[in-house]
């Protein structure tokens, strides 16, 4: 496995606490969050509508500031890192989201090799390189040229995978990327990351409500109302 070793940790929360609003209207989403992910993991979070998940998910993504406890990213402590330590360490990040979000006016080469400079700040070539590479990971190498609206919904959710590969992320946080898939689509994307884990090391935290993929998580993290009240599973 490239870059380490399974028992090598990715994330580390240790007291997380959040919360929402300010004076009466605060309120509190995460109580007391305690995590360990490891390199090459693959970790499914589920949970009610309004248990936490994503906002746990865009904690540990550096795209919320912590605001009251620990959490470690690939070494780093996020708890009062500046905005330039956490643009650093999102550059180390794939997102997947349940939306694909791609440009419907550019083609599928042409949404990753945007998403991929925009993270990575690679230059042309290379871009166009690793934008091909992860493509062709995800089966579309036939489709590099193809508008979004000539492509299935399953395609075109690969090629949102494909865009947050192409950077070779140290991890994947998707929230419901599944969510809009068939079965056949959806265990193809789940299959794909956990592909990943094992041949790159690729970490993957993926929130869903999908029971489909279930048996391809190596733990199951349960989330009620801002705590973790269930864990299923290998760290």
């Amino acid at each position: 496995m490239e870059g380490g070793t399974r028992s090598e940790t990715i994330v580390e929360a240790h007291g997380l606490n959040h919360w929402f609003g300010t004076g009466e209207a605060r309120k509190q989403a995460l109580f007391d969050i305690t995590l360990t992910l490891a390199h090459g993991s693959f970790t499914a979070l589920m949970g009610p509508s309004g248990s936490g998940k994503t906002t746990l998910l865009t904690l540990i993504g550096c795209l919320r500031v912590v605001q009251n406890g620990s959490v470690r990213l690939l070494g780093r402590e996020l708890h009062g890192a500046t905005e330039a330590d956490l643009t650093v360490l999102r550059q180390r990040l794939g997102f997947i989201f349940q939306a694909h979000n791609l440009h419907e006016s550019l083609t599928a080469m042409q949404n990753v090799i945007m998403g991929v400079q925009v993270r990575a700040g690679m230059s042309d070539a290379l871009a166009q390189q690793a934008a091909a590479r992860a493509l062709g990971l995800v089966g579309l190498s036939d489709r590099l040229d193809y508008l979004p609206a000539n492509l299935s919904g399953g395609q075109k959710q690969r090629v949102a995978v494909a865009r947050a590969l192409a950077g070779n992320p140290a991890m994947i946080l998707a929230d419901e990327p599944t969510a809009a898939l068939d079965k056949d689509s959806a265990a193809d994307v789940v299959d794909l990351l956990k592909r990943l884990g094992a041949e790159r090391g690729t970490t993957t935290l993926l929130v869903t409500h999908d029971p489909r993929i279930l048996d391809r998580a190596d733990r199951i993290l349960t989330l009620e109302d801002g705590r973790i009240v269930s864990t299923k599973g290998e760290v």
